[in-house]
């Protein structure tokens, strides 16, 4: 009865492991293998007494994780010679030995899932068998069949490093020299250990979480970046028509930067003192260059020195770029003029009057028609 649900712990181990597989990327072949040392006590579960009877016992096993869940392995523990309780003291520095393999399912990651890394306790189910031996002196050495199960609380460390304590039972399934047809789980033949031991996990945690996408789901994101290499495109070819169009404007912002001025008087200026001053602007601009500041300085000097006196102040654009740019940068232009004679020489705002007047044409120089036109009237 015990082997059956020993047997079926370790199927469901497997199983398990290989259900989590799915959404873990295969680990290479030197990933997750242990080396492990360990040491504790051993005793016989019944008939001597327990603690009298207790001896030392030395350890070491190799072995691989096949899954998060489960893994398979080889161990040899050997009981140190300190007791004669069970008869004879052996020749030899040790009394008994036991050589087997085993598997362990992880209980947290078989019940829990695997999170997706190494979690820092964990409680493994262990059960394995081999071959026992026992030292004697008097009689011939007895070499017996004998199964193990325990369990193993591990610590861990790190990736790589795992503590354990690990409480088990050895069968002697044969007994000597019963065949081993009549094989039994005979507490009689049985020993109990204790044991704590170190392991150094070569590679690391090797298993690593994907997360699997369907079809249709890869579908839709080659969808997106096709569409999206599409826009991508599309802003390159519009990049490109800019950048040739700032290249033109560049161009002719040079071209008319050598050319000398001309005045061609296309403005019918009505004014008592024929008074008029101009303001005029960078192309695409509606900010007053310095070189510009002397002449919104006479005009505010003027209306200081007259009290009564208004300004009109007329803002224009070339017909250089889009016709909505220009009508919107003339009215910025008379409107800065206006600003600055209110927030620099504290002009009021009814003595003032400042209208876009979209294109101008007053100057045949194209440039010239950049300007705010600012015609003083006199007070009565």
């Amino acid at each position: 009865m015990k082997k059956t649900i020993l047997t079926s712990v370790l199927t469901l181990g497997a199983v398990s492991g290989a259900f989590a597989q799915q959404a873990i990327e295969t680990p290479k072949f030197g990933d997750n293998w242990s080396l492990g040392l360990k040491g504790g006590v051993t005793t016989p579960l019944t008939n001597d007494p327990f603690f009298k009877s207790m001896r030392p016992v030395v350890g070491l096993q190799l072995d691989k994780k096949i899954t998060p869940t489960f893994r398979v392995g080889a161990e040899g523990l050997f009981s140190i010679n300190t007791s004669n309780v069970r008869g004879p003291h052996s020749s030899t520095a040790f009394d008994d030995s036991y050589v087997g393999a085993f598997g362990a399912v992880n209980l947290f990651n078989l019940f829990g899932g695997y999170p997706g890394y190494v979690r820092p306790f964990e409680i493994e189910a262990q059960a394995g068998a081999g071959w026992g031996h026992r030292f004697e002196t008097a009689i011939k050495d007895i070499n017996y069949f004998g199964t193990k199960a325990g369990l193993n609380f591990n610590f861990n460390v790190s990736d790589e490093v795992t503590i354990s304590v690990s409480p088990s039972v050895i069968w002697n399934m044969t007994g000597s020299p019963v065949e081993q047809s009549t094989a039994s789980y005979n507490a009689n033949r049985a020993n109990f250990n204790v044991t704590a031991g170190v392991a150094y996990n070569f590679g690391g945690n090797g298993f690593k979480t994907v997360r699997p996408y369907d079809q249709a789901e890869v579908d839709a994101l080659n969808g997106q970046i096709n569409e999206l290499r599409g826009v991508v495109d599309a802003q390159a070819a519009e990049n490109a028509a800019l950048t040739a169009t700032a290249a033109g404007l560049a161009a002719q912002v040079e071209q008319l930067q050598n050319m000398p001025p001309k005045v061609v008087d296309k403005v019918q200026i009505k004014n008592s003192l024929e008074s008029v001053r101009y303001v005029f602007f960078k192309i695409g601009s509606s900010v007053i260059g310095a070189d510009q500041q002397p002449n919104v300085e006479m005009i505010a000097a003027y209306l200081n020195n007259h009290p009564g006196s208004k300004v009109v102040i007329k803002g224009y654009a070339s017909k250089d770029g889009p016709e909505e740019l220009n009508i919107r940068l003339a009215n910025q232009r008379a409107n800065s003029v206006k600003d600055a004679l209110m927030k620099r020489y504290k002009i009021p705002a009814s003595r003032i009057q400042a209208e876009g007047c979209g294109i101008g044409e007053m100057f045949e120089e194209e440039s010239w028609n950049r300007v705010a036109i600012c015609i003083l009237e006199t007070g009565k």
